[in-house]
């Protein structure tokens, strides 16, 4: 993981946190509503240097059962960019070395599909046209309201969900979603109907972890019941077929969560 980096991005339910500008914590009773399918989920990459300021977003957002990942500067988010995909970027414009507007005009150099949102004290004008000049969807003056954060983040979610693919990849590995079809390393491999849906699940979301129950949901229907060990079992057929001729680990054991694409489990 690249150097002022932290965060592995699990889907749990807990109550939701807000918190006022002040950075004051406030719980608060409310049921939200979670993701039918992992592949709703939207991936967030925080770039604060202020540490409480840090804080204070991830915990808020992980409450609100986001997945969230820390950058601490701007080249260790610009690091963090080119290993995973993420759905939306906080980004605080004052960083040390590599400055906010730069993040965002090298995210935009490279036609990064990621809505990017800049947090700033500077709220004058010409502040903002240039933020927005240097690639940012949208622009928050701090102090702002938790909610209102919330708003933009789904707003920039819903902009930067891209569109379904007939094939979807990862590393040597491809599946043609018409017509069922896995290949690795250019051969051919015969998957059964649901383990084609797991795997087309984990890879679409590769660079996340998969949790457990959501898979239940997206594979069963949501509330089944389903065996403790089924996943698991569907897990080793499929790395019995994917890997045994190859030698690589496609997916990864996140004990206790669930599995993975391109995510390495947390020591």
């Amino acid at each position: 993981m690249p150097e002022g980096v932290s965060g592995c991005g699990f889907l749990t339910p807990s109550e939701s946190l807000t918190c006022d500008c002040n950075f004051r914590f406030i719980r608060q009773s409310q049921s939200r509503a979670y993701p039918s399918s992992p592949g709703e989920a939207v991936n967030i990459l925080v770039v604060e240097d202020d540490a409480e300021m840090a804080k204070v977003l991830v915990q808020g957002l992980e409450e609100e059962a986001y997945q969230v990942n820390l950058a601490r500067d701007g080249a260790a988010a610009l690091a963090l960019s080119k290993a995973t995909s993420f759905d939306v970027v906080l980004l605080d414009v004052m960083l040390p070395g590599v400055d906010g507007l730069e993040v965002a005009r090298q995210l935009r150099s490279r036609k990064e599909e990621v809505g990017v949102l800049m947090l700033t004290a500077r709220d004058a004008l010409p502040d903002v046209v240039r933020g927005l000049d240097a690639g940012a969807d949208d622009y928050l003056a701090k102090p702002f309201s938790f909610q209102e954060l919330l708003a933009r983040i789904r707003a920039l979610g819903r902009r930067s969900t891209p569109r379904p693919k007939n094939v979807v990849e990862f590393a040597d590995l491809v599946l043609e979603t018409n017509t069922f079809r896995t290949f690795r390393a250019g051969r051919a491999i015969k998957l059964s109907f649901t383990e084609f849906r797991l795997l087309e699940l984990l890879v679409r979301n590769q660079g996340r972890v998969v949790h457990r129950a959501a898979i239940v949901d997206a594979l069963w229907g949501e509330g089944r019941e389903v065996e403790e060990n089924t996943v698991d079992a569907f897990v080793h057929l499929l790395r019995r077929k994917l890997d045994e001729e190859t030698g690589g680990k496609l997916i990864h054991t996140h004990r206790g969560v669930g599995y993975s694409v391109g995510v390495w489990p947390c020591e």
